[in-house]
C-alpha cells in the first residue's frame, strides 16, 4: 500500500485541527496533545448575570468541542505512527486490510468497515 497520500492527508488534518484548537483553547500538555478550553476573559464586576451565564454556556460548548477535536488529533497522530511502524491500514479488531475507500474517507480509521461501530 502506498501510504504517501494518507500521510499527506493526515498531516494536513493536523494543521487544521491545531488551528481550530488554538482558537478555542491552549495546549496544556504538549507531549500528549492535551488541549483545554480557555474561558473568554471579561470583567466580572461589570458583567450582569445574563452575560456570565452566556459566557459559561459558551465555555461549556467550547470545552466539548475541544475534547472532540483533541480526541481526533490523537487519532490522527496514532495513524501517522502506524505509517512509520508499517502497520497502517490494518483493522485493530480482525487484522484484515482496511478498505481503501474507507481510508480515503477517514485516513485515521482504525478498523475495517465490518468493525467500524464495534
Amino acid at each position: 500500500m502506498d501510504t504517501h497520500i494518507y500521510k499527506t492527508k493526515l498531516e494536513e488534518e493536523i494543521k487544521i485541527l491545531i488551528a481550530e484548537l488554538s482558537s478555542m483553547g491552549k495546549n496544556i500538555d504538549p507531549e500528549a496533545d492535551g488541549w483545554e478550553a480557555v474561558p473568554e476573559k471579561m470583567d466580572e464586576m461589570e458583567a450582569d448575570e445574563n452575560d456570565l451565564a452566556d459566557r459559561f454556556e459558551d465555555y461549556e460548548k467550547n470545552s466539548e468541542e475541544v475534547r472532540e477535536l483533541d480526541a481526533r488529533l490523537r487519532e490522527v497522530h496514532n495513524a501517522l505512527k502506524k505509517i512509520e511502524a508499517g502497520t497502517y491500514g490494518t483493522c485493530e479488531v480482525c487484522h484484515a486490510r482496511i478498505e481503501e475507500d474507507r481510508l480515503l474517507a477517514n485516513p485515521a480509521a482504525r478498523t475495517c468497515k465490518e468493525h467500524m461501530h464495534g
